[in-house]
């Protein structure tokens, strides 16, 4: 066999601990048929290779957050997914000549492992089979076909552990011992980089008694410590923030005071931001807030729902006798729990009888909690590695899918992250055991919103619902048959002879939830088709030899993947908006008409001429009403998450619904609502996701939370330090007339809030500030006061502006940080940002060249090789070559940073969506988390 470049020190690295689990067959071993490669090509000779220079900025300052010349990559990859894969993924040193400098490095240092491990716990028939297996993931790994979930990017292959799993799941029990653990295990796992769930139901609640004789705390009180202890690690290792799940059953004790725990901290966000009190996200005065370190979602029972439903009373019981303690309304505590979601979108619900109804394993212990992006639930104290396929990569030009292509790459992904459990690290010894026990994957996809987009299908439709729906039947279905062929070669998980007849159910209803699927078109009715037999093959081959995997797949947010792939949509998330945002190369940024644009224009019969106007029109306007030659009929086909003609939230759940049986695990999606949505809705919303079936479901309600995070930075008044400006002469004054021009512009800086009013000659020129900070009475407000007359008396007396400038930019001080204003959105200090403001207003461009200082739409212009005054007229020829050419037209961003601030700007009101704490730029929704587009930085699993 001739070894491919990284194959040796992979299989060196390999040579892992860890077992196969179960007993190993003497049957034939796997045997790997080509797919995607040739015999005599490496699928690194069949690409174009380029060099290219990263530098990553923050663009609203221009200060450089990461920098690596000279990287190697294929010539088709975007900007970004270079980007984020040189500053996320490449290891070692920044500068050392350890340091990766090429995607071949990447990509053998991960396959290198796979495949050697996979050699030593006997899966491959041949030496040749396992070189075809090398290839084949190499190919897919290259081309974007899939990828695997972040922490095997971080970690395979390198002297750290070999962890590769992004979700876990820990265990708490009734006792000072297990909760100080709990307070352990998870700190260690958020300074990981990584995430955990838990469910706090075997805590005593606070109406029960100790043995000692006293009175239990119960489990929220034992909430704020661990709240305290994440908000202190805020996961800070060097991947990536992470997130936490708290889980409480609907009978606990302590249930409605669990519920009302965020929304009463919301309510005390508004009362303090309102007094004055800086409540971003980092500023001094959010840490005496509680609870805000972790989603929080209650587990309802089909039992407490038909007492809903019926309007009767539900026992809460004891959690050390099991004794009914009280007995509540059960429509009333619904409706509790709808409201605190409508006022701060927590709790989030899971339906824990449809989970365990699904659970392959019940014999070895119940399902009690998730992940804290909620895809990922199985037993407690386990963990599940996650891989995600690029749907786009299997739409022919033809509009058709191909299922075969699909089946075979299914195929192969599932064996690389069954092969990963042999050699992988976990955090804690329990998860390490149950996982090797029980060998938990998630395979799953993303770019679902995009591929119904190009194939005309609305997101929202019975035919865009059948088409995922059988897709993702076939994905898993071909999982689990390939999981009973590796039982066969390898032997079934450890777990498996006790849970056969649980396991072996949940198979058949599997394959009973595909015979219901209900087709529309010969893209689906194929794909049905196929995944019938897969599920019929599956059964057959797992009755003989049971099934190497408890679980098979998830659909996870893909935060970070997705961008690597190039998706331009995450999960089973519909587009975020038809415009978009797309970095260049050597900088800068352009708002593109998403590309899946076009082709749907063309699945649905329009010509060319047509299809023109109608990406011109979307260019302009940011949707498709009344976009010219398109026909109303079409429109639901490009409906959006946001904007003109956002999908209705039913919309959303009735897709999951539509996937869910066809899933191992659950899904992580957020409903949205508008601001306008009610109470009853999200109670509505919470009762359909039970009745269609789901496992879990969150909403987020438009505007909900006072405390959004908006800035990293602290704030505290330390504007009193400010210097006084130094006079050498004295001039004669020039005072304002009585009236005279002026404009007052309100800011924010790292979540302080405040206003410049500025005076003018009327012969032109700058001539008074006065600056409003903090309270009126306070010493901060009277120093600002005074700050303020020093300036506008030095101006009067002549010192020129941009000897101000010039002082006090880059002045740094607290608050600092993030801003509202598009021109200067990060500030080292108030002062910084308040004479760049004046700068900006006052000062010829010439003069602010000098000093470093420009607008959004100069900086945009110098990128766009324009002199500078920003404005560009449209090209109607090259904009109908790259709309020929499949593309769409490209436009300045006009002050947008990422694509949720160009939905900002068109939508004209600001999208409820964090910053990215490593870059500044505003994130986008990633199932139930955010991403950024950036740098890759993502608030959950991806």
């Amino acid at each position: 066999m001739t070894e491919t470049v990284g194959s040796a020190t992979g299989r060196a690295r390999g040579k892992a601990k860890s077992t196969t689990g179960g007993s190993r067959s003497a049957g034939a071993k796997l045997r790997v048929g080509r797919v995607h490669t040739t015999e005599g090509v490496h699928p690194y000779d069949a690409v174009n290779w380029q060099h290219r220079d990263v530098v990553m900025t923050n663009w609203r300052d221009g200060s450089v957050n990461f920098e690596q010349r000279g990287v190697e990559f294929p010539d088709f990859w975007s900007v970004n997914a270079v980007n984020i894969v040189t500053s996320k993924y490449f290891r070692g040193a920044v500068g050392s000549e350890h340091r990766e400098n090429s995607l071949r490095q990447l990509i053998d240092r991960v396959v290198g492992t796979y495949v050697a491990a996979g050699v030593e716990h006997g899966y491959f028939e041949t030496d040749a089979d396992a070189e075809i297996f090398e290839h084949e993931l190499t190919h897919m790994l290259l081309h974007q076909v899939f990828s695997f979930n972040s922490p095997v990017w971080f970690n395979v292959g390198t002297s750290s552990p070999q962890q590769v799993s992004a979700c876990f799941i820990l265990a708490v029990d009734d006792t000072m011992e297990s909760i100080l653990n709990w307070y352990r295990e998870e700190g260690l796992i958020f300074k990981g980089g990584s995430g955990a769930g838990l469910n706090l139901s075997r805590i005593r609640s606070s109406k029960e008694l100790l043995s000692s004789g006293g009175t239990a705390s119960g489990p929220v009180s034992f909430m704020r410590g661990a709240d305290a202890s994440a908000g202190t690690i805020k996961s800070g290792g060097a991947t990536r923030r992470a997130a936490k799940m708290v889980v409480l059953d609907v009978d606990h004790p302590d249930i409605e005071e669990f519920v009302e725990t965020k929304a009463r901290e919301e309510q005390k966000i508004r009362a303090l931001r309102d007094a004055g009190f800086d409540m971003d996200l980092g500023g001094d005065d959010i840490v005496s807030v509680q609870y805000q370190n972790a989603n929080n979602s209650v587990r309802v029972s089909d039992e407490f729902m038909r007492a809903v439903e019926s309007g009767t009373n539900f026992g809460l019981r004891s959690r050390t006798t099991g004794e009914t303690v009280e007995e509540v309304d059960a429509r009333r505590l619904f409706d509790r729990i709808a409201r605190a979601a409508w006022e701060c979108a927590d709790p989030g619900i899971q339906y824990d009888t449809t989970i365990n109804d699904w659970h392959t394993c019940p014999e070895s212990g119940r399902i009690t909690a998730s992940n804290p992006c909620s895809e990922y639930m199985h037993l407690d104290n386990s963990s599940c590695n996650l891989a995600s396929l690029n749907l786009m990569r299997f739409l022919g030009e033809d509009g058709v899918f191909d299922a075969d292509l699909f089946e075979r790459s299914v195929e192969l992904v599932i064996t690389a992250m069954d092969i990963s459990i042999c050699f992988a690290d976990f955090p804690t010894p329990e998860i390490g055991d149950t996982t090797r026990k029980f060998r938990q994957l998630g395979i799953g996809y993303a770019n679902l919103g995009a591929l119904l987009m190009a194939t005309g299908h609305a997101y929202n439709s019975d035919g865009g619902r059948s088409l995922a729906a059988s897709i993702t039947s076939l994905m898993t279905a071909v999982s689990y048959r390939r999981s009973a062929e590796l039982a066969g070669i390898v032997g079934p998980y450890e777990g498996y002879a006790r849970n056969a007849d649980a396991h072996q159910r949940v198979m058949r209803k599997h394959a009973a939830a595909n015979d219901l699927i209900r087709t529309h078109n010969q893209n689906d009715s194929a794909i049905q088709a196929r995944a019938t037999t897969a599920w019929q093959r599956g059964l057959e081959v797992g009755a003989r030899h049971g099934w190497r995997n408890a679980q098979a797949s998830v659909l996870a947010p893909t935060g970070t993947i997705g961008l690597m792939m190039d998706c331009d949509t995450t999960g089973i998330e519909p587009d975020l908006a038809l415009v978009k945002f797309k970095k260049l190369v050597g900088g800068g940024s352009m708002q593109i008409v998403n590309q899946t644009v076009p082709r749907a224009l063309r699945a649905l019969g329009y010509q060319q001429e047509q299809s023109e106007a109608i990406v011109e029109y979307i260019a302009e306007h940011g949707h498709v009403v009344d976009a010219p030659g398109l026909r109303p009929e079409h429109y639901e086909v490009f409906d959006c998450a946001m904007g003109e003609r956002a999908i209705a939230p039913m919309g959303h759940v009735r897709m999951m619904a539509a996937v869910q049986p066809f899933i191992s695990g659950a899904i992580s999606k957020t409903v949205n609502l508008p601001e306008r949505a009610t109470v009853e809705d999200v109670a509505e919303i919470y009762r359909e996701g039970w009745r269609l079936g789901l496992k879990a479901l969150a909403i987020y309600r438009d505007n909900c939370k006072v405390g959004q995070p908006l800035s990293a930075g602290k704030s505290k008044s330390a504007a009193e330090e400010a210097p006084e400006p130094v006079v050498e002469y004295r001039p004669v004054r020039k005072r304002l007339p009585k009236k005279r021009p002026s404009q007052t512009v309100s800011f924010t800086v790292g979540g302080a809030e405040g206003y410049l009013h500025a005076g003018s000659y009327p012969d032109d020129g700058l001539g008074e500030i006065f600056v409003k900070l903090g309270k009126q009475g306070s010493t901060l407000a009277g120093v600002m006061d005074a700050f303020s007359m020093s300036i506008s008396v030095g101006l009067q007396y002549g010192i020129p502006l941009e000897f101000y400038v010039s002082k006090f930019q880059n002045l740094r001080f607290e608050p600092a940080g993030m801003t509202d204003d598009p021109d200067v959105r990060i500030a080292t200090s108030v002062l910084d940002y308040l004479f760049r403001r004046l700068a900006l207003d006052y000062l010829p461009l010439e003069k602010r060249a000098e000093l470093g200082i420009f607008s959004v739409a100069e900086r945009s212009a110098q990128v766009a090789g324009e002199s500078g005054d920003g404005t560009e007229p449209v090209d109607l020829e090259g904009m109908r070559s790259t709309v020929e050419a499949g593309q769409a037209p490209e436009r300045p961003t006009s002050g947008a940073g990422s694509s949720t601030e160009l939905l900002e700007l068109r939508q004209g009101k600001e999208a409820d969506a964090p910053l990215c704490f490593t870059c500044g730029t505003k994130m986008r929704p990633a199932g139930s988390c955010y991403v950024c587009e950036g740098c890759g930085s993502t608030s959950g699993c991806s």
